[in-house]
């Protein structure tokens, strides 16, 4: 299999029902990304969605998932598990634009609730069955028993089979800038294997993969960058460039 292109890439692009929505005052139509949403095509291969904390990332990220069939707390499709019930309407309001291929294998990857795709596995796990773990899929070794990194690159590595729809919620969380680029390094190769990454990232190192389209959401709405020009990026490269006069500003 070779990348994905714009003819055989899994989801071409999402579009909000605006016609459905009654009220923009409260939440989730109250975030600045759905009160000038309009429609977001994505990249075949690597789209992230970025921006500073309340513009909705993860709601959206978390609407398309769930529009898309996956459990709002993370996992494969197949996963049907529920410790909170917190997550938003949001996916009943969106409209998505398929292509006429469709993955193989799919993932919806959250850092905040991966420690109850954990559990949850562990659970499957100890119920009487013939056939082969569930945990053997990551690697064999419960994921509890691994640190909250090891835990998230044994999804990454064993889990994620290639030809897949993968929808990751700041992966970044709990990897060393090691791991991160450890993680680019296995994206590179998922790609090429015909895979295709929706993310939603703080991470500079995260968002650089190469040719990529980077959606950064703004109080104005979401408009397509680079990124040397978010501001993940610049505030970056300005602390290390002069870390002493920001910490002098920053201590005063």
């Amino acid at each position: 299999m070779v990348m994905l292109n714009q003819d055989s890439q899994y989801i071409k692009a999402i579009s909000l029902k605006s016609d459905h929505i009654s009220s923009y005052k409260h939440f989730p139509f109250n975030l600045p990304v759905i009160q000038n949403f309009d429609r977001l095509t994505f990249h075949p291969n690597v789209t992230y969605i970025i921006g500073e904390n309340g513009m909705g990332k993860s709601t959206l990220l978390e609407g398309i998932a769930i529009a898309l069939g996956f459990n709002p707390e993370g996992g494969t499709l197949n996963f049907n598990f529920a410790n909170y019930d917190s997550h938003s309407n949001l996916y009943e309001h969106l409209r998505l634009e398929k292509g006429v291929y469709r993955a193989k294998d799919h993932f919806f990857f959250r850092a905040e609730t991966f420690y109850n795709v954990a559990t949850n596995i562990e659970e499957l796990d100890n119920e009487p069955s013939f056939g082969r773990r569930v945990i053997d899929s990551f690697g064999g070794k419960s994921l509890h028993e691994q640190s909250h990194g090891e835990s998230f690159f044994s999804a990454f590595n064993e889990r994620f089979q290639g030809n897949g729809l993968y929808i990751l919620d700041e992966p970044e969380a709990a990897l060393s800038p090691l791991r991160q680029l450890s993680m680019l390094s296995r994206m590179n190769e998922l790609v090429n294997q015909g895979s295709q990454f929706i993310i939603s990232t703080h991470s500079p190192i995260i968002m650089a993969y190469p040719n990529a389209k980077i959606i950064q959401l703004t109080e104005d709405g979401m408009s397509e960058t680079k990124l040397e020009d978010t501001q993940h990026y610049s505030i970056m490269k300005q602390f290390f460039e002069d870390k002493e006069r920001i910490l002098h500003h920053l201590f005063q």
